[in-house]
């Protein structure tokens, strides 16, 4: 029961340590919340690092514009029909409550269509470590290990590993084999050729004698004188 006051305290003091490390940041540098900013407020957000306790900073013409705070939906389509919160006071601070991703948007016409708009993301709040006590409670026994520690078996160091030999067969010649004796190829002797022999040619035919019939001469002799036939 005696502990509760010192760890009481320690919270108490990391909760001011905390809280005084917060810091503001203005949105837009000193451009403020314009609708075309020397630097694009992707860019500024993305080279800051936010926490929770911290705090943005809004700075703006009252009357002529107004921030907007809205969920991812809206944000991506510039729809102000149902913000979260509202602001329209010309300086506006918003406290940084939780971790995670803040939608921010302008309220005035189409700034937000034109590029007026603005994505924050949260860092996640880390646990501090718990705090051991500064003294232990008087008349306490010492504390005494329940089991005796065990003590490390001396490290045999292993015989170095010899590569088994490897085996290569010998290495057999193989016989070469003898060449066969040459033999020379008989000459071819050519085959006879079948002359027939020299006849005599056939004497020439001798035409057959024609037989002609007798030949008979015929004369008549006319005596124009006597008038007959001799």
């Amino acid at each position: 029961m005696k502990l509760k006051g010192p760890i009481t305290f320690f919270l108490v003091l990391f909760t001011l340590l905390s809280s005084s490390q917060a810091y503001k940041f203005y949105v837009g540098g000193k451009d403020g919340w314009v609708l075309n900013p020397s630097v694009d407020y992707s860019q500024w957000s993305g080279r800051n690092r936010f926490q929770v306790s911290d705090s943005l900073v809004f700075k703006y013409n009252k009357g002529s514009n107004s921030v907007l705070e809205v969920n991812k939906d809206d944000y991506e389509k510039c729809n102000k029909e149902k913000p979260i919160k509202k602001f329209e006071n010309g300086d506006t601070e918003f406290q940084i409550e939780r971790s995670g991703p803040y939608y921010f948007i302008s309220g005035k016409n189409d700034n937000c269509e034109k590029g007026q708009k603005l994505t924050v993301v949260v860092l996640a709040v880390r646990s501090p470590p718990p705090k051991s006590p500064l003294h232990s409670p008087p008349n306490a026994p010492p504390q005494v290990p329940s089991t005796p520690p065990k003590t490390p078996s001396p490290k045999v160091p292993s015989p170095p590993q010899v590569p088994a030999p490897v085996y290569y067969p010998p290495i057999v010649p193989t016989p070469q084999k003898a060449p066969s004796p040459y033999v020379p190829t008989p000459p071819q002797t050519p085959s006879p050729r079948y002359s027939p022999p020299n006849t005599p040619p056939p004497p020439p035919k001798t035409p057959s004698p024609r037989s002609q019939p007798p030949y008979f001469s015929t004369s008549i002799y006319i005596n124009t004188s006597n008038n007959s036939f001799s």
